[in-house]
């Protein structure tokens, strides 16, 4: 029983020590951009072109597998690849694959641009 009871002794200090200057945490990275996107402009825009193509999350659909929440992209992504844009969005002009229907056949449609106008409107630096 003593054996054990003198190498936690020796060992004592050293973990004491070991606790008694912690390291500083790195700092977070600076910069990047935050989104406060507006509800306002997403119910009287964005939300009718969702509906409009089946879009309206009947099913897990944009993000995290919660109904009613989109995943708009990834942090410090481009807005213009967010999968909100890109999924429905024509393979050719630059989309990307998705499991639905592809009702913009370029960045130029309308709606496509309506979308991009509420992401980009919440984008502060």
């Amino acid at each position: 029983m003593r054996g054990p009871m003198v190498v936690a002794l020796i060992a004592l200090p050293s973990v004491l020590h070991g606790c008694s200057s912690p390291t500083r945490p790195p700092d977070p990275p600076g910069g990047g951009q935050s989104m406060h996107l507006s509800f306002t402009q997403f119910d009287q825009t964005v939300e009718p072109i969702l509906m409009n193509h089946g879009c309206d999350a009947t099913g897990d659909c944009h993000g995290g597998g919660i109904r009613g929440t989109l995943q708009l992209s990834p942090p410090n992504a481009k807005p213009e690849s967010s999968a909100i844009l890109t999924e429905p969005l024509a393979l050719a002009a630059g989309g990307t694959p998705h499991a639905g229907n592809k009702p913009f056949a370029s960045t130029s449609d309308p709606e496509y641009q309506a979308i991009l106008t509420w992401i980009l409107a919440g984008v502060q630096p």
